[in-house]
C-alpha cells in the first residue's frame, strides 16, 4: 500500500481513487491507515470477500491479495488474484494501464 501512497498524486491526476480492505480489526487497520491518505476498510469477512469476488484463504481466515481496477462505469477493467506477496498489481502499472485506456478512448473520439 505504501507504493500506492508514493504515487498517489500521479494517480489522483488520472482520476484514480484508491481504497484498501483488510481482515484486520479496527485498531490494526488504523495503524496501517495512519501512514496512508486513502481509506482502509477493516474486518472483512468471508461473506464480504465472496461478494467482491476476492479469494478467501480458509486456513488463515484471511483475504488474499485481490486487486481490481474499476472504470468510472463500475465495470472491472483489470484484476489480479494472488496466493501471496508475489503477483500484485504495482502502482506504476496502474498508471500505465489507465494511460493506455485513456489513449484508446481518445482514438475512438
Amino acid at each position: 500500500m505504501a507504493g500506492f501512497e508514493k504515487l498517489k498524486s500521479e494517480l489522483d491526476a488520472l482520476g484514480v481513487k484508491i481504497v484498501a480492505a483488510s481482515v484486520d480489526p479496527v485498531d490494526k487497520a488504523k495503524e496501517v491507515a495512519a501512514e496512508l491518505s486513502f481509506p482502509v476498510a477493516y474486518g472483512v469477512t468471508r461473506a464480504m470477500a465472496d461478494r467482491i469476488g476476492a479469494w478467501w484463504e480458509e486456513r488463515r481466515a484471511i483475504i488474499q491479495p485481490s486487486e481490481f481496477v474499476v472504470a468510472a462505469d463500475g465495470k472491472v477493467r483489470a484484476s489480479t488474484y494472488s496466493s501471496g506477496p508475489i503477483g500484485r498489481i504495482e502502482p506504476g502499472d496502474v498508471v500505465k494501464l489507465v494511460n493506455f485506456y485513456d489513449k484508446q478512448a481518445a482514438k475512438k473520439d
